[in-house]
């Protein structure tokens, strides 16, 4: 950013800091907080960089940023296969287990209540003992049970496998954007963001081929599930070969002092007390857009099959161009966030998905559904496309494994009805099908619950805070802050511990708070 002039600080309190976020929207310079190497915090207003040529913005990575990068790329991709491998075939469920679709829904609903269990036990994992081996434990137990799908009988052990499918799945999330951007460049962020966020588009444009692939039978829903299965497993095992994250690897060879069990707890207790506003907001923020892509997503191909009247193949198509709009928007409302800044960019998207919403629902040929859903997804997930970084930026720098993990799956956790509202107020209304006759009225409920939900979207984002810029490539694990002050009050002389460095860090992470 170009620097400028001095201004007043950071607000701090709920009102002081809604008051300020919604005055500055407006103002194309950011305030942004300046610590220098004393520790001492002011407050300036700077101008963001000119937009740069993307290409040079991807070369400044080197080997083993994209190393990190693409692993992280790989197993978030793997982890949206995973769920949508359901989500893309609830008809075919509905069939094979001789239920309604809104009771297979169920089972997405158990999933995303059962991840933020899963966020919080891994996250807090991959901040303490470092992001690779709960990642390999997370991916092959993932592979697993999509095979313990395969081979559940009834509806009962189908239910109970996903429940336990969701604790594993929820720990990809965090260590996933953790390991891939916390090495980034700072201006290159927004656009890794944007392009890490459309591994989950990818994992369902992979899923609905696989779809397409296996045909419209009954019993081609396990072909998927064996697909997503090894993919998985494959992810973990690759993951294996390469190194663990170099911010631990550094603290290791630093000789900070050891994090004990004990250090690390302490320290997770004295974030939350000095960060629970910022964590309320980042669950408030998540819960919107978990709805967000959920109630525009996950029915979409039932929609298609069922009031568009559409076979397999055609539904598939459509499903696939969606998702193809969501991984090109996502990556270039990523990268233009570096520019005009994270809230607008999310505001602006969630505002122009809503305006789009009478031509994703009404058009009745494939094409033109195609074109609307692909033009849809552009700008929903535009507006996800942010998301990985914006949560990185607000995170407590020593937490940014657990933290944005947690709240994303909590506001997973809390939207995870949305799939089954949907289809159960779909399935108990009706309106008049392409042929005149009665159809579900999967249009209509996806079409008004999207737009509360955008207009949701665009108010918390516009009212909430932004760090743009902030810089986190050096600090210390979680648990070191306490690790370093049981040594200095056991060891007076420990004062000038590793030149002094590690101290002043970690009084500068505590006068920024």
């Amino acid at each position: 950013m170009v620097t400028g002039t001095q201004v007043a600080p950071v607000a701090r309190g709920t009102i002081p800091t809604l008051k300020q976020s919604w005055a500055d929207l407006f103002r194309w310079r950011q305030r942004v907080a300046i610590t220098n190497e004393y520790g001492e915090v002011t407050t300036e207003w700077q101008s963001p960089e000119p937009l740069q040529n993307p290409i040079k913005l991807l070369m400044q990575l080197n080997a083993r940023d994209w190393l990190f990068f693409i692993v992280g790329f790989l197993a978030w991709t793997a982890d949206a296969f995973d769920f949508h491998a359901l989500s893309i075939q609830t008809v075919k469920l509905a069939k094979y287990y001789h239920t309604s679709k809104t009771n297979i829904t169920t089972a997405i609903t158990l999933t995303l209540l059962l991840r933020s269990v899963g966020a919080a036990f891994f996250g807090l994992a991959g901040d303490k003992f470092g992001r690779k081996w709960p990642m390999v434990v997370n991916m092959v137990v993932l592979g697993l049970l999509q095979i313990a799908t395969i081979y559940s009988s009834t509806f009962q052990q189908f239910l109970a496998v996903r429940s336990l499918f969701g604790l594993f799945m929820g720990g990809v999330y965090g260590n996933a954007i953790a390991m891939a951007l916390e090495n980034c460049p700072v201006n290159a962020r927004g656009l890794m963001s944007g392009i890490l966020q459309q591994g989950y588009s990818f994992g369902y444009v992979l899923a609905a081929c696989a779809n397409l692939g296996v045909g419209g039978a009954t019993e081609t829903w396990k072909t998927v599930f064996w697909i997503a299965a090894g993919f998985s497993i494959a992810v973990g095992l690759v993951r294996i070969c390469f190194p663990e994250s170099q911010q631990f690897l550094a603290a290791k060879r630093s000789g900070k002092p050891k994090v004990t069990p004990a250090a690390f707890w302490r320290e997770t207790r004295l974030m939350l007390a000095r960060e629970w506003r910022m964590c309320i907001y980042c669950i408030i923020l998540m819960t919107w857009f978990n709805y967000y892509s959920h109630t525009s997503q996950d029915s979409y191909t039932t929609f298609l099959l069922t009031q568009k009247e559409f076979k397999n193949a055609a539904a598939s198509r459509g499903s696939i161009l969606m998702k193809v709009g969501a991984c090109v928007g996502g990556t270039c409302i990523g990268y233009l966030s570096q520019f005009i800044g994270r809230r607008r960019a999310m505001v602006g998207a969630a505002l122009i998905s809503a305006c789009l919403i009478p031509a994703w629902i009404l058009p009745t040929s494939e094409p033109s559904l195609s074109a609307s859903g692909f033009f849809m997804q552009f700008f929903v997930q535009g507006a996800w496309g942010v998301i990985p970084i914006h949560l990185n930026e607000l995170s407590p720098p020593a937490f940014r494994s657990s933290f944005p993990g947690i709240t994303y799956q909590l506001g997973n956790m809390i939207s995870s009805p949305s799939a089954q509202i949907v289809n159960a107020i779909a399935e108990s209304h009706f309106v008049r099908g392409v042929d005149g006759e009665r159809v579900e009225a999967y249009g209509p409920t996806m079409g008004i619950a999207t737009a509360i939900i955008a207009l949701g979207i665009a108010v918390t984002a516009a009212l909430g805070p932004e760090k743009r810029g902030s810089r986190f490539e050096t600090t210390a694990p979680a648990g070191t802050e306490v690790a370093v002050m049981e040594k200095r009050s056991e060891d007076p002389e420990a004062a000038s511990y590793s030149d002094g460095r590690l101290e002043k860090e970690v009084e500068t992470r505590v006068e920024r708070t």
